[in-house]
């Protein structure tokens, strides 16, 4: 019998194309990371109060470096976790260590230990690695079908919970203290995987009925592959092609801030030159552009995660909807490129940072959903992480030499973006057709079997 839409199904549809019963499970989730990007977002500026009150700017620019060398040696420790024990399991296991490292430097911190760099390097797993996780684990409750129709919803959950959290830190740090903060952030992360424990038994529930009521509807996973997690992503045409279509992003993203940042500085310091500061100084100037900046940029992501994201994917599908972050930032830092006005570059980047945190974070955590099991946590590991901080390492690069050996200002760095853009576009055609072609050539569109993990027994 056909399931009667509720009054909650019919209010989410405002968002996404939710159908009977669907309703529940989505918000749950989206409550799910909305607690993990809570979290990240108290503990952000924990990173920040220690690494440049304890180091400097230039030490937290060379720590990218520190964090690539570690997720070296993480990402395979991560991979025979997925490979030892089922879902749930495995989400506990690496959630429990994270709070315990939380509880050891709030120890640690209270005993005099300096944590700059230790906690700097920590976080930048901590953060990547997390929110893998939980969409590999939203990756594994849904089908292509369902995943892409009800993603919307779930990005929501992480709009929200990045503003919320970074208003919830600044009420929160000069009462409690820095290292207090840690504590916070553990007491969220334990909430979230008592979320996650729910929504796990529920959703094995939801299997365990459905394979009685249609035999044969489930199918088991295929077994590990027995291949290292770089292995799949480097074995794997399409996967890598992710993996370099996000290096490329993030190089431009992180060069993008620089040029901003050039410019803010340059005009804040010409604005107090002339006498037009109000009595202001430069880094009031800047810290006023920065706090309308990221205004802007989490009221039009959470706007476009609202109302437009579904519909862009139902319309144009996650193969042609992959391509438009990159398309945005050819066309920003050619603004940007040629009219190094501050109100034209406030338009465009925040344009990119909305886009890239609503529709483009939500589309690319749907490009896994036709995966295997072992590739939404293991291979999603090594591109969601590493080559993450790939970018971020290039970009770093490129600045160095820009300014020490090119003599590059702004616009010759945008002009360098346009082209790394372009690329990035190229690759993500290339991943859009790689998207359709697992999709429609038959490979797999199942759910995935819940109470069948790749190795081991119920969690």
């Amino acid at each position: 019998m056909a399931q009667t839409q509720t009054r909650l199904d019919r209010a989410l549809r405002v968002v996404a194309d939710v159908r009977p019963g669907e309703s529940l499970t989505a918000l749950l989730l989206a409550l799910n990371v909305f607690t993990i990007l809570t979290a990240y977002y108290i503990l952000k500026p924990v990173r920040e109060a220690l690494i440049l009150g304890q180091g400097s700017p230039e030490l937290k620019s060379y720590m990218s470096v520190g964090q690539v060398a570690l997720l070296m040696i993480v990402v395979p420790l991560y991979a025979r976790l997925v490979n030892a024990f089922p879902r749930l399991r495995l989400i506990r296991v690496v959630t429990w260590f994270f709070v315990a490292c939380l509880v050891g430097f709030y120890v640690l911190a209270r005993v005099g230990v300096p944590l700059g760099i230790i906690y700097f390097l920590w976080i930048g797993i901590f953060n990547l690695m997390i929110v893998a996780q939980f969409w590999g684990f939203a990756n594994d409750l849904y089908t292509k079908d369902e995943g892409e129709r009800l993603f919307p919803i779930v990005g929501f959950g992480a709009s929200l919970g990045a503003v919320l959290g970074s208003v919830i830190a600044g009420w929160l740090i000069a009462p409690l203290g820095v290292y207090q903060m840690m504590l916070v952030g553990a007491v969220g992360l334990v909430l979230q995987l008592q979320i996650t424990a729910h929504i796990d038994r529920r959703e094995r529930g939801r299997e365990a009925n459905r394979s009685a009521k249609e035999p044969g509807a489930a199918h088991e996973e295929p077994a590990a592959s027995g291949h290292s997690a770089f292995a799949l992503v480097f074995g794997n045409r399409y996967l890598l092609f992710i993996g370099i279509m996000l290096m490329l992003f993030y190089c431009v993203d992180a060069t993008g801030e620089y040029i901003l940042g050039s410019i803010v500085t340059d005009r804040a310091t010409e604005t107090v030159q002339s006498g037009r500061a109000g009595g202001l100084a430069v880094e009031q100037l800047i810290g006023q552009f920065y706090s309308r900046y990221f205004g802007l940029i989490n009221i039009t992501s959470l706007l476009l995660q609202l109302f437009l994201v579904s519909r862009i994917v139902k319309y144009l599908g996650v193969g042609r909807a992959i391509a438009i972050q990159p398309a945005l930032s050819v066309l920003a830092y050619t603004v940007i490129g040629f009219l190094p006005v501050l109100g034209f570059v406030l338009a465009s980047k925040v344009s990119e940072k909305a886009t890239d945190y609503s529709l483009n974070n939500t589309v690319r955590n749907m490009l896994f959903l036709p995966c295997t099991r072992e590739e939404k946590y293991s291979a999603k590991q090594v591109i969601d992480s590493l080559f993450v901080r790939l970018g971020d390492v290039s970009s770093a690069a490129l600045v160095f030499i820009g300014t020490t050996i090119a003599g590059l200002g702004a616009t010759g760095f945008a002009r360098v973006n346009i082209m790394i853009a372009l690329a990035g576009l190229a690759t993500a055609a290339l991943v859009g057709r790689g998207y359709q072609g697992l999709t429609t050539g038959g490979e797999r569109q199942k759910r995935v079997p819940q109470a069948q993990p790749v190795k081991a027994t119920a969690g």
